[in-house]
């Protein structure tokens, strides 16, 4: 019987673990402020921002978050060049305004992933189906969507004979 017990318990935990770390977006947050605060970071670091659109209740969009998490490559490539906000898209907040001045991003379904210059102007818009291979997010398409967007490929520098 204690045996069964410990189980429970154990099993009981890891669901709750597994509950709160699927909490990606916040409902409650000001996506308007997020997105300025991340155009002051930007500029400051010379990094775009990328805007990870969806919701708590969307498995792809919860997928593609611990993704990113658990590639280490990715993730550093990340750190380096974008100012991350993830803006949430539910039935408590669906930050249509936001939306709205990106040019529907929503229409892709989500996750939907908009990259904005270091000044917050959009630059591209990703339909996240795009970057999936084999029931998961394919290592190779994600990391190259995030290296053809990135400050370094649009440098105008780069493309000068």
């Amino acid at each position: 019987m204690k045996k069964f017990i410990g189980i429970f318990i154990l099993v009981a935990i890891s669901l709750n673990l597994s509950a709160q770390t699927s909490k990606v977006y916040d409902p409650n947050a000001n996506a308007q402020e997020a997105i300025e605060k991340a155009v002051k970071q930007a500029k400051n670091e010379g990094k775009h921002i990328f805007l990870q659109i969806g919701g708590n209740w969307c498995p792809w969009c919860i997928k593609f978050h611990r993704f990113v998490d658990s590639n280490a490559e990715i993730k550093n490539f990340v750190d380096a060049n974008y100012v991350v906000v993830k803006v949430n898209y539910s039935k408590e907040n669906k930050n249509l305004e936001i939306l709205k001045s990106l040019d529907y991003p929503q229409r892709f379904g989500f996750p939907v992933f908009v990259v904005l210059d270091k000044n917050g102007q959009r630059i591209h818009t990703q339909n996240s189906a795009y970057l999936e291979e084999d029931g998961s997010y394919s290592p190779k398409k994600v990391l190259l969507f995030y290296k053809q967007w990135s400050p370094e490929a649009l440098n105008p520098a780069n493309y000068e004979d």
